[in-house]
């Protein structure tokens, strides 16, 4: 597949299973996920692996986070809470890193962690891998953000479950650019 392509043809994958991604094939995908726009190059953004027994400690996580939102939070929550990491074999949490600088503002470097996810969304689509860009209050939740060891100054920019696509995936929709783009200023 092509890049245009693969880009053009993306489309989110809600219902994912089966294993996670090879080691060569994921390689690939953190080599995407590296070649964003990086102003400066300061690289503001990290990454954590989550599968396995990961998994179900995040839903453990997840479950707390609840919790301490809702003491009075019902039994079947707390289930739906656990449950959501495990909606594919594998999760990688993306983190926008930003650090001071005179040159480049810290929306610059958030925009940059955003373009990583999507290059990593891409290059999945590309590998016929499975992916889904999720947020949610879990991304911004203080007890999430300090069991995966978020720093004060990080931001949780999305979790990518990642997988085999299960079902039959959608087809993209076609939008036309000239409901979106216009020529500035107006030639009227």
């Amino acid at each position: 597949m092509d890049a245009i392509e693969a880009i053009q043809q993306r489309v989110s994958v809600p219902r994912l299973g089966g294993e996670a991604p090879r080691a060569d094939v994921l390689q690939q995908i953190y080599k995407a996920a590296l070649r964003v726009p990086d102003h400066g190059q300061l690289k503001p953004w990290r990454f954590l692996e989550i599968s396995e027994d990961g998994l179900d400690q995040l839903g453990e996580l997840f479950a707390k986070a609840k919790q301490a939102e809702d003491p009075e939070i019902s039994a079947r929550a707390l289930v739906k809470a656990r449950a959501k990491p495990l909606r594919a074999p594998l999760l990688v949490v993306v983190i926008a890193s930003p650090t001071d600088h005179p040159k480049v503002p810290e929306i610059e470097q958030l925009l940059s962690a955003g373009a990583a996810a999507q290059n990593m969304l891409i290059a999945s689509h590309a590998l016929g891998v499975g992916a889904m860009w999720r947020t949610g209050g879990m991304a911004y939740d203080p007890v999430v953000r300090e069991g995966l060891g978020i720093a004060d100054h990080e931001h949780i920019i999305g979790y990518l479950y990642l997988g085999e696509p299960q079902g039959n995936l959608r087809t993209a929709p076609e939008l036309e650019p000239e409901g979106y783009f216009s020529t500035w200023p107006s030639q009227d």
